[in-house]
């Protein structure tokens, strides 16, 4: 079974991608922990990567699938894998298909968490964290019992800057423009699934559980 999890930043397609992954007892693979994995392992993959965000460019779109397919051609992988943060364009998406077809390979399943704008704005703009313990709370759904201050270690509790509303607005701006075509490519392929995203975890998980069987 292997799944592309897609959905806005924010949306919770990574905590749901690390349930699937222990549920169905397969490996939820980040590009992100791929990347910083080969680097510190000094890898040759990994040098060609780093060679690249040294000077602060994007990994060339083949390079990624090399580095994803090293990853996925691991023994962990032979059920398969929750792919998390990749694809994020239709190249990277067309990319990664004709390098799985060449192994006589293919993705099952694209999983859609769906949540409008709004709610994203709102949900993110409302996380607060303690930079000292690294603790997380939300003003309405995790609030601290004293307000701006840590429950754990008492010390203030700040918004990043990634979560700031201009911030988030401005990731949405790219994630509409570069990776919501995913959504149409993947339909266009038969393996798209959309689950609603603004109903609780569980209940998410519970659907797409309900796709998966």
């Amino acid at each position: 079974m292997k799944i592309i999890m897609l959905g806005a930043p924010g949306a919770g397609k990574g905590t749901q991608a690390k349930m699937i992954a222990d549920k169905y007892k397969v490996p939820h693979v980040s590009t992100g922990d791929i990347f910083r994995a080969n680097i510190k392992n000094g890898t040759e993959l990994g040098k060609e990567a780093k060679q690249y965000m040294d000077k602060g460019l994007l990994v060339p779109d083949e390079l990624t699938v090399k580095i994803l397919l090293d990853r996925v051609a691991q023994a962990d992988c032979e059920n398969g894998y929750v792919l998390d943060g990749f694809p994020r364009t239709i190249p990277q998406a067309e990319v990664l298909d004709k390098a799985l077809t060449e192994l006589g390979d293919k993705i099952d399943y694209a999983i859609d968490v769906n949540v409008p704008d709004e709610n994203i704005i709102k949900r993110m703009s409302g996380r607060r964290a303690c930079l000292a313990c690294g603790a997380t709370y939300h003003i309405e759904h995790i609030p601290p019992k004293k307000e701006g201050v840590c429950d754990r270690c008492g010390e203030a509790l700040v918004l990043r800057d990634d979560d700031k509303e201009e911030t988030v607005k401005n990731r949405l701006n790219v994630y509409h423009e570069q990776t919501q075509p995913l959504i149409e490519y993947y339909t266009g392929k038969g393996i798209l699934k959309e689950v609603d995203g603004t109903v609780p975890m569980d209940q998410v998980f519970e659907a797409i559980t309900d796709i998966l069987g």
